[in-house]
């Protein structure tokens, strides 16, 4: 393939890209959004195997690669849960950031590279740019999957002085890159590269410890524009310019998106980064302003049926519970059977439901759940006070009241889905244990609300039952 033809292949691959993140943007078009982006993929991988950039001798190699990373890819895809989404995430990006990583070191002692002056200097920030973003992306990446994926504790490890550390640590990356930039070979050069790496990756490792598990959501997004950063940084090392724009498409839409989850939890980026919020799932963290004391009522399944089965209006709202149970399909059942008998059932989503952005909506995609039930919070909370029943599936940061009526609260201002509003709430919990935020919830103390215990696949399972009979 000719340099042209590969040049224009790029800028259909980057036309492609540009749609599928359109696509994705709403759940009715992402099917297509995804097709497109599989589509853009598709044509730069064959524009660059068959580019003039690739040499005979060197084709076998890659073929082989695609093989195996295809082929790792579809065990993947076979072999993932759903419920397993946000940690796969989490690795994918470790693993974008470990490829900058070792293109910034291949660059660099590349011989065949021969640049002089200016253009020598250029090229060498680029190598030191894009592996530093590299191994913070991936040293961090493999921490959020850790904690995702309950290997690591959700509580926030604050070190005394980390910002202090924080600051040295990048006043000493600042150091060695003047070092690395003045220095006159690769081999003296070498050793800089390899300290700031080092140095690197315990900043990612640090940076994402001292996170607490109610930000994971937020970690997730900011990893994701990291990883953008870094496949631009390898584009820039590579010059190629395809690489350069995904980058950049990945990069931006990561920063916007951490922007949205940030503004879902009331929270300023920087606070994110800087640690504190979030303890380890099911710890207790006593507010200090409204009382969570109180008796609370609980309901069996027969009882919810009855409740469900006799409302005008529900709404169900999903978390991280019904993730874990794999409970969306008995969700979806449940949904089909109120509907036909005339209920009007709504999915209430808030934005940071789960352990990843756009994680219910995902679940409750897979389980056929009609787009046009599903609604965002802020399409939803005007309607509470007209609904009949809401009932919480193993949600509860997001359905805490306190975040509006408690100014001592942790999460105080967090936009919540005002699910206390309702004529009925029922509450969905293997206990009273705090959510992933470590906050007690008054919600389950009111009036109104209804406690559900148990595990929620068995009982909804149950529910379900009793709905059928």
């Amino acid at each position: 393939m000719s340099e042209n033809l590969a040049n224009i292949a790029y800028i259909g691959a980057t036309i492609l890209f540009i749609l599928s993140l359109g696509g994705l943007a709403n759940p009715e078009s992402s099917r297509r959004g995804n097709f497109y982006g599989i589509l853009g993929m598709s044509i730069a991988i064959l524009a660059t195997v068959m580019g003039p950039q690739i040499t005979t001798v060197g084709f076998p190699l890659i073929i082989g690669s695609l093989v195996v990373g295809g082929a790792i890819g579809l065990y993947a895809a076979r072999k993932i849960q759903m419920t397993q989404m946000p940690e796969l995430v989490a690795l994918m990006h470790s693993l974008v950031g470990l490829a900058a990583v070792l293109v910034g070191f291949a660059s660099y002692v590349d011989t065949a590279i021969v640049l002089m002056g200016v253009e020598k200097s250029i090229h060498e920030v680029e190598i030191y740019i894009g592996t530093f973003i590299g191994a913070v992306t991936f040293s961090g990446s493999l921490i959020a999957f850790g904690k995702l994926s309950g290997k690591i504790g959700g509580r926030p490890l604050l070190l005394p002085a980390r910002h202090g550390m924080n600051l040295v640590g990048l006043l000493t990356v600042i150091y060695f890159g003047v070092q690395f930039i003045a220095a006159p070979d690769s081999q003296t050069g070498l050793m800089p590269l390899m300290v700031m790496t080092v140095i690197a990756l315990l900043f990612g490792v640090h940076m994402v410890m001292a996170i607490g598990g109610a930000d994971m959501p937020v970690v997730v997004s900011m990893l994701n524009s990291y990883s953008g950063w870094a496949a631009a940084a390898t584009g820039f090392m590579l010059s190629n310019d395809l690489l350069i724009v995904i980058g950049a498409l990945v990069g931006a839409s990561g920063g916007i998106l951490s922007y949205i989850m940030c503004r879902a939890m009331n929270r300023n980026f920087f606070s994110v980064i800087a640690g504190g919020f979030g303890t380890a799932s099911g710890a207790t963290s006593a507010s200090t302003g409204i009382q969570t004391e109180g008796e609370i009522t609980s309901v069996s399944a027969a009882e919810t049926a009855d409740l469900l089965r006799s409302a005008k209006n529900v709404v169900i709202v999903p978390g991280y519970g019904m993730a874990v149970a794999q409970a969306q399909h008995t969700v979806y059942e449940m949904t089909k059977i109120l509907r036909a008998l005339g209920v009007n059932v709504r999915f209430g989503i808030h934005p940071v439901a789960g352990r990843m952005p756009g994680h219910m909506n995902v679940l409750l995609a897979e389980a056929k759940v009609p787009y046009d039930i599903v609604f965002e919070m802020d399409e939803l909370n005007d309607d509470f006070p007209l609904v009949d029943v809401s009932i919480v599936i193993g949600a509860n940061d997001i359905v805490n009241p306190a975040a509006e009526d408690d100014p001592a609260s942790p999460i105080a201002g967090m936009p919540v889905l005002q699910v206390w509003k309702s004529k009925t709430s029922i509450v969905m919990k293997r206990s009273m244990a705090s959510g992933y935020a470590g906050v007690e919830n008054p919600l389950f103390f009111k009036e109104n609300n209804r406690m559900l215990f148990g595990d929620a696949k068995r009982m909804l399972d149950e529910v379900l039952g009793c709905l059928k009979s």
